[in-house]
Order: C-alpha cells, then sequence, then structure tokens
C-alpha cells in the first residue's frame, strides 16, 4: 500500500506542475480516497468523522453480497463478466463527466454499477449491458448534474431503457437457474437450451400458475439475476436498516402495501390481483423495495414522505403488475414515486409549518 501511496503522490505533484495533466486530476483523488479513505471531517459542533459517501456506499456493497454471490451460482461465473462491463462503461462515462466538469468523481456509481447488472435477464448480451448502464448514467444522473442532484435512480433509468428499446431482449427468453452441487460456479452460463420457461409473473399472469413460495424465497425459478435469491435479499436489506443506512418506514409502507392492496382490490373492484404473498416474493420487489426505492438521493427525506411514497410504491406495483401489459411493476412505480419525491416533502413540510 505504501508503493500505491508514493505513485499517488508522484502523480499528483506530477499533475500540478503539467496544466495538461490537471484533467485527470480527479481520477487520482478517486483512486487515493479509494485506497485510502477520505481526510474530511465535519468541524465542530459535529461528531468528526470520516464517514462519507463512499463509506455509506460500501455498506450497501456489502449487503450486496449475498445476493451477487448467489447469482454467480444460479447463472453461471459469465454474472462476474456483466457486473465488469457495468463497472467499466459506466464507470468510464463518471470519469469523462468529471473530467469535462472538473470536479471529483462521486462514489454512487459503486452502488448503481452493481445493482443495474442484478436487475438484467441473465442472458442479456453484454451490448445490451453497456447500452444499458451508459444511458442511465447519462441520462439518470448526470444530466441534472451528478449524484446528489439526480431526481430519478440511474440504474432503474437504464433498464427502462432497454425494457422499451429491447423488448425481445429484456422480456423473453428465461433460463432455469442452476440448482445442484456447485451450480454455476463451475459453468459459465447455462447452455442455450435451457431457454423454455417463463418468470413466475408471466406464469401467473398468462396461465394462473403460482410458484411455491419456498422456490421462490431460494432463487428455484427465472428471472433478472440479482432478484431470485430472496432469502438474501432480505437479509442485506435487514442489514442496511440495522445500520441505518436505510430507514424502515419506506420498505415497510410499500411491503405492507403490496401485501394487503390486492385482497382489498379483488373484493371491491373484482379484479384477479395475484395474492399479496405471491406479490411480496415475484418479481423484483424485495430488491426494489429495499436497494432501490431507498436511494437517499431520490426518496423523500421526511418521515411522513416515506410512509406516503412506500404507500404510493405498493399501489402502483399491484396495479401495474395486474392491469397493465407489463408483468413488473417495480421499475416503473419507482420512477414515478421518484418523480413526485419533491412534491411530497414539500407538502409535507407546508403541513407541518404552516403560517400562522
Amino acid at each position: 500500500m505504501k508503493i500505491i501511496k508514493v505513485i499517488l503522490e508522484n502523480m499528483n505533484k506530477a499533475s500540478q506542475k503539467n496544466k495538461a495533466l490537471m484533467i485527470f486530476k480527479p481520477v487520482l483523488n478517486a483512486m487515493d480516497e479509494f485506497f485510502f479513505g477520505t481526510d474530511k471531517v465535519t468541524s465542530l459542533p459535529h461528531i468528526v468523522d470520516n464517514m462519507d459517501i463512499k463509506r455509506l456506499m460500501s455498506l450497501v456493497i456489502i449487503a450486496l453480497m449475498p445476493v451477487t454471490i448467489a447469482s454467480v451460482y444460479f447463472w453461471g461465473l459469465r454474472v462476474f463478466l456483466v457486473i465488469m462491463v457495468s463497472y467499466a462503461f459506466g464507470g468510464l462515462i463518471e470519469v469523462c463527466f468529471a473530467v469535462f466538469r472538473k470536479k471529483e468523481i462521486h462514489e454512487g456509481f459503486l452502488v448503481t454499477g452493481l445493482i443495474f447488472p442484478l436487475i438484467l435477464p441473465p442472458g442479456v448480451p453484454l451490448w445490451v449491458v453497456a447500452i444499458g448502464v451508459m444511458f442511465g448514467v447519462i441520462f439518470g444522473k448526470e444530466a441534472f448534474g451528478g449524484t446528489g442532484r439526480n431526481i430519478f435512480n440511474p440504474a432503474i433509468v437504464g433498464r427502462v431503457f432497454l425494457t422499451i428499446a429491447f423488448p425481445n431482449i429484456m422480456t423473453m427468453n428465461w433460463q432455469m437457474p442452476f440448482n445442484k452441487g456447485l451450480g454455476g460456479f463451475i459453468h459459465f452460463q447455462n447452455s442455450v437450451d435451457a431457454i423454455t420457461t417463463a418468470t413466475p409473473l408471466a406464469l401467473f399472469k398468462n396461465q394462473g400458475i403460482i410458484t411455491s413460495y419456498s422456490n421462490l424465497m431460494l432463487g428455484q425459478s427465472a428471472g433478472c439475476i440479482g432478484e431470485t435469491f430472496r432469502v438474501g435479499i432480505i437479509a442485506g436489506g435487514l442489514f442496511l436498516i440495522a445500520m441505518r443506512i436505510v430507514d424502515w418506514r419506506l420498505p415497510l409502507a410499500y411491503l405492507a402495501t403490496v401485501v394487503i392492496f390486492p385482497y382489498l382490490g379483488n373484493h371491491l373492484i373484482h379484479t384477479q390481483f395475484a395474492l399479496g404473498g405471491f406479490q411480496l416474493l415475484s418479481g423484483g420487489l424485495l430488491l426494489g423495495a429495499f436497494f432501490m426505492a431507498t436511494d437517499p438521493v431520490t426518496s423523500p427525506f421526511t418521515k411522513p414522505g416515506r410512509w406516503i411514497a412506500g404507500f404510493l410504491l405498493g399501489f402502483l406495483t399491484v396495479l401495474i403488475r395486474g392491469l397493465s401489459g407489463y408483468m413488473e411493476g417495480v421499475m416503473f412505480s419507482i420512477l414515478l414515486v421518484n418523480a413526485f419525491t419533491p412534491l411530497i416533502d414539500t407538502m409535507v413540510l407546508k403541513a407541518r409549518y404552516k403560517k400562522k
């Protein structure tokens, strides 16, 4: 590590002397903070600590590790390649914008670059991964000014774009996961012959078949790379709540609404919504509730606002799943609520602090 420190110090000195190298200063600073942490702390009367966005994002990465490891087991070693492409092309966009704006590289992409591949189909072509992550970073974050200024979740922006632009690739030809022995740890990916199934949501909507809850919990069903091992998702979500990275109000309101609303809808408006338990354990709902809807930048910052956002997310998810042509309503519901987040917080503040 001392060698890395010396190299970075020498490169920083060289960049200060050579104006042509100054454009790479954000990259050098990002590397220094990645290896050695930040020296920026708050001053009194605040608690002095080097807790910054990198450490916060690191805890989210740790929470995603069970899901990521399980994804490799279920879908093969190709998952690593999908993640590498996501980080490479998304990170390239981050660096280009940082250099162009002459600003520091933000670590927010550490999470976006991992979540994005986890919400893609296992057999997605690598060029589609590259296009999707670049679109999400550019139009979901950088177009608004970068990390902290975006109103939409970049990973979901990229995923929705791919769903609309490449519907056949993103909604058809789902694989069944490996489920024996070492599974994907000794395989690159499933063969093309294995692509013969549908997701649990599609099976219910088209044939009325409900996948067993045990298979849904343990990842024995078709789905996106990181959404099927729901035991790991729940464990990671509870870890974030325990570490106070995520406020429990929003995911609780979201999940409770998804469980309760189908019962009310089926009785009051005589629809055929899937029952709450199946809604909860199918698709990307748990991954969205714990890791995407709770994004500190795009979710409400007021406590009542988080309750409201959670109720809206659950309501919209069930409606989109049951009444639209899209099987999965989580992505669209999160984007819609992201758009209304400033209004939700504003209404809460105005109601709480009324002018006398």
